[in-house]
């Protein structure tokens, strides 16, 4: 059910770094096919009937609703798209799978964390680490929605530190069963679901054990009462504790101290997942926005004629353009790679964890960069709606505080940039990514003559493109001389991470928006395309500014006299526009369009 596979070269995860992408190999929301285009379709309308339409009802803790909702998704087949056909599901390609997603996740943030905890983390441990027995008997009922799943990790004391938990698993006497003692937290779906997946350890092993525990209250199983929370209100959230639970040594997943594993590739998938999820979000409000805007009059106006509106319109019109770009060519990606892998022989448990493996390192950035996008998008909403948008009669307020969990579940967003330059630098040690190569010649060209050649900028989006490559040379050369000076000992030094992260974050978005805006461009043509060159200038324009603050602060903090001249030089080159945008244009530009189309229409 994949769809087209490129016999091409596919790059692994971490390569867009140091190799050029064409336009026409990456995948955009634009080559999505007619099935993917009916899964859409029919999600959406499923959205808006059940979910948006009940969305005050979700507002006020309605958690029987969100189990019904959820039974009417499995009974539709949402919940089952991931799920291989043998196991009662649709077995969609991975962009079917991130569509279905995107749009069932926009109504309510209560009812998409549901969805997400289900087919996620609830779900995809058993199909991916589990025996043919264990899937065969409790797949079929979380793909339909007889049962719903849940996942056990975070503890009071573990949260970040994954596996550091405290519960532990007991091996019975006889050896045919283990007991499960422990207390876990902030568990989705805690109270309606029939199974855990559940994370323990086994005498002083190192790393912890997953096991598959079904939900009976007589078994020593018992919930808290349910969280107050910020926001996501009908997502049922509680503590479960496990007080000599019986679980036969037949529901262990995978192996003894295969726990982490679990719970960390497990983690790959939702983070990309999560990026999806954030998106139709980011739509709904920006619409809801610009709509508000435009019937909203002041000073005999509407406000959406007002400069300092529409600047906001533009910017969460862009954020949102650049995050559909990239996520959808991340997920192409894994999807092509996980059918090379079938087609090499691979079982679809192994080539599926291997696929979303590869590109961990862009499922981290994702996750940190839409998750962040959608929570600006919401508070810029509140402020485009003013007053109103304080108060619960709108829907901004709810899409803020609903916003705000992504960017601390599944793995917090600083635990995501630090993961995600260290999986680089793995990748470089391993050989899969090449750092030192192109690192080398960065240095190299910083100590050589500048070129003082005029360069040609007539093809569409030649300047941007290589404004992206010259950003790529500002990460190897600040990457690179922190893995030159701290060694194994960069872990250490967080807040240098983080910017070398924030630096990598611009250079993926800013590249996949301006390779979707091209590959567009030569199939539509450029005057249809007019609005998005627009929105990939504007998001590149930003992007050079957060690569020059935190470029600045690594160079300032970690080199001194002639070395930081040097970096500080090469900074200056490598982030320098030949032809500044006219960053008033551009924004008016993406305001006009939207406005004009009553909705974000790209």
């Amino acid at each position: 059910m994949s769809t087209e596979t490129t016999t091409k070269e596919i790059l692994r995860g971490g390569q867009f770094l140091v190799k050029e992408t064409n336009c026409e190999d990456i995948f955009t929301p634009e080559d999505f096919s007619e099935e993917q285009k009916m899964m859409r379709d029919s999600v959406i309308e499923f959205n808006d009937r059940e979910i948006v339409a009940n969305r005050d009802r979700f507002e006020a803790k309605d958690y029987a609703l969100t189990q019904e909702v959820m039974t009417k998704a499995g009974e539709m087949g949402f919940l089952g798209v991931a799920v291989p056909e043998a196991y009662g599901g649709l077995g969609m390609g991975f962009i079917s799978t991130m569509i279905v997603c995107e749009y069932i996740s926009s109504g309510s943030g209560s009812f998409s964390t549901a969805f997400g905890a289900h087919t996620g983390i609830g779900t995809m441990p058993i199909t991916l680490y589990g025996t043919e027995a264990q899937k065969q008997k409790y797949v079929p009922k979380l793909a339909t929605g007889e049962w719903f799943g849940a996942y056990c990790l975070t503890e009071p004391g573990a949260g970040s530190d994954a596996n550091s938990g405290k519960t532990t698993a007991t091996l019975s006497a006889d050896g045919k069963s283990y007991k499960i003692n422990g207390q876990k937290m902030w568990i989705s779906n805690a109270g309606f679901c029939k199974l855990f997946i559940v994370f323990a350890r086994i005498e002083n092993d190192k790393n912890i054990t997953g096991f598959i525990v079904e939900n009976d209250p007589s078994n020593g199983i018992t919930l808290g009462e349910e969280e107050h929370k910020l926001g996501i209100r009908a997502s049922s959230t509680r503590q479960v504790f496990f007080n000599d639970t019986v679980v036969p040594v037949e529901n262990m997943l995978s192996e003894r101290g295969n726990g982490f594993k679990i719970a960390m590739n497990a983690l790959n998938i939702g983070r990309i997942k999560l990026a999806a999820a954030c998106l139709d979000s980011q739509r709904r409000i920006t619409t809801n926005a610009l709509r508000y805007a435009t019937e909203r009059k002041q000073f005999k106006t509407a406000i959406v004629d007002f400069g300092a509106i529409k600047s906001k319109l533009a910017e969460m019109a862009t954020s949102l353009y650049a995050g559909e770009a990239a996520s959808y060519r991340a997920a192409k990606n894994i999807e092509d790679r996980i059918a090379m892998r079938l087609a090499a022989g691979n079982s679809h448990q192994e080539a599926e964890l291997k696929g979303v493996e590869e590109y961990a390192i862009e499922c981290s950035i994702l996750k940190v960069a839409v998750s962040e996008d959608v929570q600006n998008c919401s508070d810029e909403g509140i402020q485009i709606f003013g007053g109103m948008g304080f108060s619960e009669e709108t829907p901004m307020e709810a899409a803020w505080r609903d916003a705000r969990i992504a960017r601390i579940y599944e793995g917090t967003n600083e635990i995501n940039r630090m993961l995600s330059i260290g999986l680089l630098v793995k990748k470089a040690m391993k050989g899969h990514v090449d750092l030192l190569g192109p690192a080398t010649a960065v240095g190299n060209e910083l100590m050589g003559i500048p070129s003082f050649d005029t360069p040609d900028y007539s093809e569409l989006l030649s300047e941007e493109k290589e404004m992206v490559a010259k950003l790529k040379k500002v990460f190897l050369m600040v990457a690179g001389s922190a893995v030159q000076k701290y060694g194994p000992g960069l872990d250490e030094h967080q807040m240098l991470l983080l910017a070398a992260s924030n630096i990598l974050i611009e250079i993926y978005l800013a590249e996949s928006a301006i390779l979707r805006t091209e590959k567009n461009a030569k199939r539509f043509g450029e005057a249809a395309q007019k609005e998005q060159i627009a929105m990939s200038k504007l998001y590149l324009y930003n992007a050079v500014d957060t690569v020059i603050k935190n470029g600045k602060e690594a160079i300032i903090s970690m080199a001194e006299g002639d070395e930081q001249r040097m970096m500080l030089m090469g900074l200056k080159r490598f982030t320098k526009y030949t032809n500044q945008p006219n960053v008033v244009e551009l924004r008016n530009t993406i305001a006009d369009k939207l406005k004009a189309e009553n909705k974000y229409c790209f």
